[in-house]
């Protein structure tokens, strides 16, 4: 219990310095959300600030904020004022689940056989090959594999949609794909190096001397411990897949919060954008005791720890 009780403290803590943080920040780069309304007149814009408490100083822009924060209202969007970020961040935050899920889903059951094969046939031309493509894999940004995808299953075979979201599952092929690869590569690099060094050990050895088969060391004793490293590297990879989704909704036109998030950043929708960064921190804090706990399921030496 009171473990729990001081992650919860620790969560609380990080997501109120990550909001605050994000509020001053956003208050002090140049240029506001209604600078497009500077022709109207004075008492135009008066009323506009006034209902938006811009009238009032940052403390107290601040303070009315937060208190809305912690009643879990997180205001109007001024960029779309007939929704609020509640109704924004409601409406897309499945579509970006799905695809985040999906995209890590994939990396998991082709990173990992791949890892396993590599690493069981190390040195081999298939050994090669693999890492080489991994590296290629991570080599190349989001940004350049979403476009590359388009032009390839979209506009030269036309398989596929190029963008736009209906729900169905051809629209949802490209932008998995293109969110997945970079971490397909690294999990499938990871699997590798973390079998190779649990299958050189003193106890695996001695092991494969008492004549237990290759398969019965695999998955009896080397795969267990040689994941461990891949449940940690899960809660940076869905950070990576949150992360990421801003600039494969962005290509792919999806109506997904990372789509809010940079559109709210460039029309300076402070609402908006504060909204999108409390929901995908909380996410952050929530995969990481989930993942925590996780390990120390698969571990018990961490729960001593």
């Amino acid at each position: 219990m009171k473990f729990w009780l001081a992650r919860i403290g620790e969560a609380l803590l990080t997501l109120w310095l990550l909001a605050t943080l994000c509020f001053f920040l956003l208050r002090a780069a140049p240029g506001g959300p209604f600078d497009s309304e500077k022709s109207a007149p004075p008492e135009v814009q008066a009323a506009i600030e006034a209902q938006y408490h811009f009238d009032q100083p940052l403390l107290s822009q601040y303070g009315h904020w937060l208190g809305d924060v912690v009643r879990g209202k997180l205001g109007p969007s001024f960029q779309y004022p007939d929704y609020s970020v509640n109704e924004l961040i409601a409406a897309s935050l499945p579509v970006s689940l799905l695809n985040g899920g999906l995209a890590l889903l994939l990396a998991l059951l082709i990173g990992l056989p791949l890892g396993v094969w590599a690493a069981l046939h190390s040195g081999s031309w298939t050994d090669r090959v693999l890492m080489l493509g991994a590296s290629m894999g991570l080599a190349m940004p989001k940004f350049v594999v979403a476009p590359l995808l388009i032009l390839l299953f979209a506009v030269t075979l036309q398989w596929l949609p190029a963008g736009g979201w209906d729900g169905s599952w051809r629209s949802v092929i490209l932008p998995v794909i293109a969110l997945s690869l970079p971490n397909l590569a690294y999990c499938a690099r990871l699997t590798r190096a973390s079998l190779l060094e649990v299958l050189g050990a003193d106890y695996l050895q001695a092991a494969r001397g008492r004549g237990l088969s290759e398969s019965r060391l695999l998955f009896a004793h080397a795969l267990r411990p040689g994941l461990l490293p891949v449940v940690a590297w899960l809660s940076p990879a869905l950070i990576n897949v949150v992360s990421g989704s801003a600039v494969v909704e962005q290509v792919f036109g999806i109506p997904g919060v990372g789509r809010y998030f940079v559109q709210g950043a460039l029309n300076r929708d402070y609402t908006l954008v504060l909204g999108v960064v409390l929901v995908i921190g909380a996410a952050i804090v929530v995969i990481n005791a989930l993942v925590d706990w996780l390990r120390s399921a698969m571990d018990p030496r961490l729960r001593d720890a």
